[in-house]
């Protein structure tokens, strides 16, 4: 691997300046690996749940053992794990579909949605298929000024048009803003039951899972979802993505998901149980692999002049971390050096092109053994003003580190 000599003198200095904030995340994970240890104890987690099933998939002991896995850890009534969830878009929608009828209204009280889901939603356009094609109504409350909830402004809409359901997105996405802590998520749903008990609260939980000690399930939101091939899957999980919640509505996102009548009950899993087992009892380790890259990615960039969000020893509710390079030879350069400081596909230098769901041309640099996942060292970013990276992921630190110092020498080699 090709590192730039002068970088390395810098990496050791932000290394040994993280050291609390590397502690923090370890004992983050501890806590939650012996929340997920007790869960798969309690299940009584044996080599039989590893079998896989073929076609319905009907009675995959496996699959049922997972779900019940995945309510205890998240503190939930009931969870759908499923490789057929294709990736988190998908596993929100089915979960949105599951709330949500016609002339139902929805409230988005983190400002516009990912870009994705927009999309699903129909709020970038009268896209057939989507919510508001099927009659849904759409709404939304910015965040407040500070990028945390406008607690009053979410207050008054709820009183005001008492929505069907609350969409709290806990990650930044593509937007210049933070990510929500799960203490700020609980006083969320608290805020809006106040005044509109009969409304549900569901979060886009993506980039976030393992991220803390609690999961927004446990602080009063109704229901949440996300991807497999993102924190929960441990970077094993080979696709898939899980919804958890309350029983009934967990339910109802399982009958978009398959058909009404047929929900959880099917759904084969083809030998594939025990990279999915494996995968989330690795997650909380992994989750603290990924932060301790991305704190230490914020800590060089810093050095080096450029803005970050969050800083390196600031809060890190999920695994992204935001820089602004400034200009657009900057990202691309970015981008192709964490491609090129990756285990899979080194050789490749990606280019931005136009990507289903995004209003721009979008560059994604990603040399991972599943394709896509993000819980493995990637970086993508839009091509437009002002050229933010978004980079995520790092299954183990040691890897991640060596590939943010390989996109920082990428930069340093082009100018």
């Amino acid at each position: 691997m090709k590192i730039h000599e002068s970088l390395l003198p810098l990496a050791d200095e932000v290394q040994n300046s993280l050291t609390e904030v590397f502690r923090g995340f370890d004992r983050t994970a501890e806590i939650n690996t012996c929340r997920v240890m007790e869960a798969f104890q309690e299940e009584r987690v044996a080599e039989g749940c590893f079998a896989g099933t073929t076609g319905y998939g009907y009675d995959d002991l496996g699959r049922d053992t997972l779900d019940r896995i995945y309510a205890r850890v998240f503190g939930a009534e009931a969870a759908l794990v499923r490789l057929g969830l294709v990736n988190g878009t998908h596993a929100l929608t089915c979960a949105l579909f599951g709330l949500l009828g016609p002339g139902d209204l929805l409230l988005s009280v983190t400002g516009a949605p990912y870009d994705t889901l927009r999309t699903a939603i129909g709020i970038s356009g009268e896209a057939h298929g989507s919510l508001a094609f099927y009659g849904v109504r759409y709404a939304q409350v910015e965040l407040a000024a500070d990028g945390g909830p406008d607690y009053e402004a979410v207050k008054e809409a709820c009183t005001q048009l008492k929505p069907r359901a609350v969409l709290i997105q806990r990650s930044r996405g593509y937007a210049d803003r933070r990510a929500l802590t799960v203490h700020e998520i609980g006083e969320l749903a608290k805020t809006v039951k106040e005044v509109s008990p009969s409304t549900a609260v569901m979060v886009d939980n993506c980039y976030g899972e393992f991220c803390e000690t609690l999961e927004p399930t446990m602080v009063g939101a109704d229901l949440m979802a996300g991807s497999l091939i993102k924190n929960p899957g441990g970077g094993l999980a080979p696709a898939g993505g899980y919804i958890a919640g309350r029983k009934e509505y967990v339910e109802n996102a399982s009958y978009r998901l398959t058909s009404p009548g047929v929900g959880g009950e099917c759904g084969a899993t083809f030998g594939q149980n025990r990279l999915l087992f494996q995968g989330f009892f690795m997650a909380p380790h992994v989750t603290a692999q990924a932060l301790k890259t991305a704190a230490f990615c914020a800590g060089m960039l810093e050095r080096l002049g450029y803005d970050t969000s969050p800083g390196s020893d600031e809060v890190r509710p999920d695994i992204i971390q935001m820089i602004n390079l400034r200009t657009p030879e900057n990202l691309q350069r970015f981008c192709r050096g964490i491609q090129h400081g990756s285990p899979v596909d080194s050789y490749v230098s990606p280019e931005p092109w136009a990507m289903p769901g995004y209003d721009c041309e979008v560059i994604m640099a990603a040399g991972a053994f599943v394709q896509g996942s993000s819980i493995e060292l990637s970086c993508d970013g839009p091509l437009r003003e002002p050229y933010t990276a978004y980079l995520q992921g790092g299954i183990t630190y040691e890897s991640g580190k060596l590939g943010v110092l390989t996109a920082l020498t990428e930069m340093l080699d082009g100018k």
